[in-house]
């Protein structure tokens, strides 16, 4: 390293000038002369430094700037951190090239959907020879956060039990891509409608497409439109349906179906959206199963049709088949079990439901209370199936709906067709409450509010003099 460079260097960031400039160092020159002359006059000569190249000089031998590390230096920009749309980063793009060098697809023509935890985007092939195929690539977001409750679906699930550094938010983030993949695998090899996965590359995600064709989605469940009745009530049997397959076969609780997250394709329900799924030993899979259930049930209600009890509909998922007298999960036969279930018709119920979803949910031995006990040991109540915080007087008003009256059973069994036909659309009529009104009535009903008040404003005091009012009263 020459001279220069050193001197440069120092003149640069005056370092070593700014620590020896108060003090006074001895000259390292080697002269004696000046020690000779001190000797023999007795007095001491300050021996100080100020030329910055005399110093670069001396320690040039001593001072080396060059980095200590090998190999080829690193610089940090941002533009290598870079996101657009939240999603499309370098790592990202390299992900992408990964699936287009696969073969799968060869391009991807632009953005479907935006939500809260990832962007989906379209892609298919240019060669259509080689594949005719549509598929949705599903990008997580890495670069905001937007759903940050992520952690208490996967806490306490025993498939991610090692997984680590979930406040990392690219590790949480792959961890979520994978815990969809799974699931969808799930569904998949079960039989229930979804979206067929095709292979996952980090947190990009490639599924079958449910489109109509040229790239056109197929209607979510809350767009669709329902031709009458019959064919509401239809995708409200096979929603259920689906829950109890998804319980049972699965063992997954969706834990956020809506009408969001449900697509017909084909004249055929499919269920989407299953990263947040959790199987059923998760400290809170019969919270989010209720939660669904109530979810269901408010979007059909909508639809001005009755509805099952959610306390019902939560025994009729989680039961066994042997409990239900049916052979297995088929459409046929659950659909069979579902005609002996009463429908919501009366306030009554509806008071109920709302007992049902404040009370605690238990679903082991492990939470039962003190007071629990006796009835567990006099087999009053079961381990899984009854552990739901009821009261006894509860359990067996349900028993008497599942199972109804011998009597009463005995004198239908002649005259099978006597049996009233179940009344799905008195919704206007039974349920009362802001909740359930037809929305002529609430546009009324908030354009009456509004006149009130603008009414009231004709006749109210101005405030300042209000305060003055106050005032006075205070001073007297």
């Amino acid at each position: 390293m020459s001279v220069e460079s050193i001197t440069e260097q120092v003149e640069n960031i005056n370092i070593l000038d700014h620590a020896l400039s108060p003090r006074k160092v001895a000259d390292m020159s080697g002269s004696d002369s000046s020690d000779e002359e001190a000797q023999q006059t007795g007095t001491s000569v300050p021996k100080t430094i100020t030329e910055k190249e005399d110093i670069a000089r001396l320690y040039a031998d001593k001072i080396n700037i060059d980095p200590i590390k090998k190999g080829p230096k690193i610089t940090k920009d941002r533009a290598n951190r870079a996101t657009v749309e939240q999603v499309l980063d370098p790592r990202t793009m390299k992900n992408i090239a990964r699936v287009i060098r696969s073969g799968i697809i060869s391009r991807i023509n632009g953005c479907i959907s935006t939500g809260k935890e990832a962007n989906v985007y379209h892609g298919d092939h240019v060669d259509p020879e080689v594949s005719t195929k549509e598929y949705a690539i599903k990008i997580y977001k890495t670069a905001i956060l937007v759903f940050k409750d992520r952690e208490r679906y996967v806490d306490g699930e025993f498939r991610f039990r090692n997984t680590k550094n979930q406040h990392n938010s690219m590790k949480m983030v792959q961890v979520w891509a994978e815990k969809e993949f799974r699931n969808l695998k799930r569904l998949h090899t079960c039989g229930i409608p979804c979206p067929e996965p095709v292979v996952l590359k980090s947190h990009v995600l490639v599924m079958e497409y449910l489109t109509k064709g040229k790239g056109q989605p197929s209607p979510k469940l809350r767009d669709h439109p329902f031709k009458d009745v019959e064919e509401i009530v239809h995708y409200y049997h096979q929603m259920l349906f689906y829950m109890r397959r998804l319980y049972r076969d699965c063992r997954l609780v969706h834990a956020d179906l809506s009408e969001y997250n449900s697509i017909v394709h084909n004249d055929i329900l499919y269920i989407i959206d299953v990263s947040q799924s959790v199987e059923p030993e998760h400290p809170m899979s019969l919270d989010f199963l209720r939660m669904d259930i109530k979810n269901v049930n408010d979007f059909f209600s909508r639809k001005k049709i009755n509805v099952y009890p959610e306390r019902l509909i939560f025994k009729f998922i989680i039961e066994e088949n042997a409990a239900l007298e049916i052979i297995d999960n088929s459409d046929e036969q659950l659909g069979k079990f579902l005609e002996t279930i009463p429908l919501k018709t009366e306030a009554d119920d509806e008071v109920e439901d709302e007992i049902f979803r404040s009370i605690h949910l238990v679903r082991s031995l492990n939470h039962l209370e003190e007071r629990d006990f006796q009835k567990f040991t006099d087999g009053k109540v079961d381990t899984l199936t009854d552990l739901l915080g009821a009261e006894e007087e509860d359990s067996e008003e349900d028993s008497e709906e599942y199972d109804s009256d011998d009597s009463e059973t005995d004198d239908d069994s002649d005259d099978e067709e006597a049996k009233p036909k179940k009344k799905w659309v008195e919704r206007e009529t039974t349920l009362k409450g802001k909740k359930h009104e037809d929305k002529d009535d609430k546009k009324a009903r908030k354009d009456a509010a509004k006149d009130a008040k603008q009414e009231k404003r004709k006749t109210k005091m101005k405030k300042h003099i209000k305060k003055k009012i106050i005032s006075k009263r205070k001073t007297k």
